[in-house]
């Protein structure tokens, strides 16, 4: 890949989206992990405003550090680059308190984990509105179309998504290209929606470059005969996160009510 051409790509696929719909420039909510850094890299060069939101939700000190680190970093290159901590952990807890306890404590996790990113999705999107930007999304490839490993309205409720076509490996390579700091080059990928500071590896059970090689050989059809247990096993891992999550990936579903029903 080269990754340079592609740079370019993307930034004048975000100038020419942003002037077609009219808006002053772009929101980005920046984690410290490598995605968001490489889309408020991306949304940076366009030389319009770029608002990098931190929002923090008890959230690791590592993580908010790299953030930080990130936004001034892209401050010192960038004039047109804004950055802005939005703590969101009181409001995390205050929902905590007023929603009813449940039974299943595994359940109850997962669903305040997606709030986490739900309650993000609608902090970017009040700075958004309130200064006329675009949100830009951060999703990848294989987490956007292979395993759907996002919040449906969370961080999956975004305006434009500007390095969904490239796999994970694909965005490292483009993040060594815009100099992103080694540290988010080097950290463990994370959604950062735990306080157990679990991995994305951890979760999905498989690397990102063996769920890469699991959305190609699908796509390829391969012949599951000629795999060994390692590859059949991340194949298996790939199917069923795909399979889960297709609600995730397709259009929402619409009652098509006929004529003959409505008379």
């Amino acid at each position: 890949m080269n990754a340079s051409k592609v740079v370019d790509h993307i930034v004048d696929w975000l100038n020419d989206y942003s002037i077609k719909a009219g808006t002053k420039g772009f929101v980005v909510g920046v984690s410290g992990g490598i995605d968001s850094a490489v889309t408020s890299s991306l949304a940076a060069r366009t030389g319009k405003p770029t608002l990098c939101l931190e929002m923090p939700i008890l959230q690791g000190e590592s993580q908010v550090t790299l953030a930080q680190s990130h936004i001034k970093m892209l401050q010192a290159k960038h004039n047109n680059v804004s950055g802005l901590r939005v703590d969101l952990t009181p409001v995390f807890e205050q929902f905590i308190g007023v929603v009813p306890p449940v039974d299943n404590e595994d359940d109850r996790f997962m669903s305040l984990a997606n709030t986490r990113a739900r309650l993000r999705m609608s902090t970017l999107y009040y700075f958004a509105a309130l200064n006329g930007y675009l949100l830009a999304g951060t999703g990848n490839k294989v987490e956007d179309f292979g395993v759907g490993f996002y919040t449906k309205y969370g961080d999956g409720g975004v305006d434009l998504s500007p390095i969904a076509d490239l796999m994970k490996t694909e965005v490292f390579a483009i993040g060594k290209e815009m100099d992103v700091i080694e540290e988010i080059i080097q950290a463990a990928p994370t959604d950062g929606l735990w306080c157990d500071g679990r991995t994305d590896e951890d979760q999905l059970g498989a690397s990102y470059p063996e769920l890469e090689w699991a959305m190609g050989f699908m796509d390829a059809n391969g012949k599951e005969s000629e795999l060994d247990g390692r590859q059949k096993e991340v194949l298996a891992i790939y199917r069923k996160h795909h399979n889960a999550n297709r609600h995730k990936m397709d259009a929402i579903p619409v009652c098509i009510v006929p004529d003959s029903v409505k008379a």
